[in-house]
C-alpha cells in the first residue's frame, strides 16, 4: 500500500520520545478511537520502526505501512480492529 494515499482520522506526534513512550502513547490514541478509523503517527525513536510495526498487527488493528521523511522522521499508519 502507497502510505502517501492513506488519509488519517487521527495524527499522533511522538516526535522526540524514547522507547517506550511512543509504542505507550500508540496503544491510548488506538484506544480512543472506533473500529476502522487510521491513526497516523510520527516518530523520530529509532526502536519505533520495530515496535510499532509488531504491534500494528495485533488485537485486531492492521498495520498499513511505514515511510521515512525528510525531516527524520518516520510515519507510521495503523488501522484500528
Amino acid at each position: 500500500m502507497d502510505v502517501a494515499t492513506i488519509n488519517a482520522d487521527k495524527t499522533l506526534d511522538t516526535s522526540g520520545l524514547s522507547c517506550p513512550m511512543p509504542l505507550l502513547r500508540t496503544k491510548k490514541a488506538l484506544k480512543e478511537m472506533s473500529a476502522g478509523q487510521v491513526l497516523k503517527i510520527i516518530g523520530t525513536d529509532p526502536g519505533s520502526k520495530k515496535d510499532i510495526p509488531e504491534f500494528g498487527n495485533k488485537d485486531g488493528n492492521e498495520f498499513l505501512g511505514m515511510q521515512d521523511v525528510d525531516n527524520g522522521s518516520t510515519l507510521y499508519f495503523i488501522k484500528k480492529g
